[in-house]
């Protein structure tokens, strides 16, 4: 985009640099993290967006050694299970050198994981819905019959990523938060795998959906730029 001399374009706010150089990092210092700047990160966490103002998350902190030592085999799992399959092989666009390096951050990660600082666990437990006859039929009668089959058909994803969408940009902004303060962390899924092993050894109730684990440290490495797409390669206006 050019500039026009008479017309500058405004400052860019800080947070596009933070989002620019927020990379996953997932070599991490031993050294703790006090517990004031963790506190920060949840409640930059509890900010975010809530679908329905229901607010039914809950964050797991650890930072226990010991316990962090219980976790590390279960990580060690995960992390295998993943490169030997959807790992094994780099996403398109990126080159061999690059994936290359990217794996050998998520082995070091999985090596030293018993000496991870902190890891954050984001739940989230969507309340029981019990609509009446009369709001059923109304509801159908707003979605039309082929849609409201076709609703019910995949109901259990619209469930799973209502639930989602209450969680995540809560953990986006605990991720920003993180960079903000010049702590490394990157977000996983893989825990999911195991996801029965992990609520018992932390004690995170059956009907508590887990949605992340991230750990959090000193990063050793330095912070960006991201590599990403191009804008004009992703956007569609007006449509497809």
């Amino acid at each position: 985009m050019s500039i026009d001399a008479g017309n500058p374009a405004p400052p860019q706010p800080p947070l596009f640099d933070t989002m620019a150089t927020m990379r996953a990092m997932r070599r991490l210092k031993p050294d703790p993290v006090p517990d004031a700047l963790l506190e920060q990160l949840i409640q930059a966490a509890v900010w975010g967006p809530s679908g329905g103002n229901m607010q039914r998350y809950e964050y797991v902190l650890v930072t226990d050694r010991a316990v962090m030592e219980r976790l590390a085999p279960l990580w060690k799992r995960c992390v295998d299970a993943y490169l030997a399959t959807t790992g094994k092989h780099g996403p398109e666009g990126m080159d061999e050198a690059a994936y290359g390096r990217m794996v050998a951050a998520i082995e070091y990660q999985r090596d030293h994981f018993a000496q991870t600082p902190a890891l954050v666990i984001p739940c989230y437990r969507m309340p029981a819905q019990a609509p009446d006859e009369e709001g059923l039929r109304r509801f159908a009668e707003a979605l039309g019959e082929s849609a409201t089959q076709e609703f019910a058909r995949i109901q259990e994803r619209f469930a799973a990523l209502a639930e989602g969408s209450c969680v995540y940009p809560g953990v986006q902004n605990l991720l920003l938060a993180a960079r903000g303060l010049g702590l490394a962390a990157n977000i996983t899924i893989w825990h999911l795998m195991l996801e029965t092993e992990w609520k018992q050894a932390l004690g995170i109730p059956e009907d508590m959906h887990t949605f992340a684990a991230i750990p959090v440290g000193w990063p050793q490495g330095n912070f960006g730029p991201v590599r990403r797409r191009p804008v004009a390669e992703v956007i569609h206006r007006d449509g497809w």
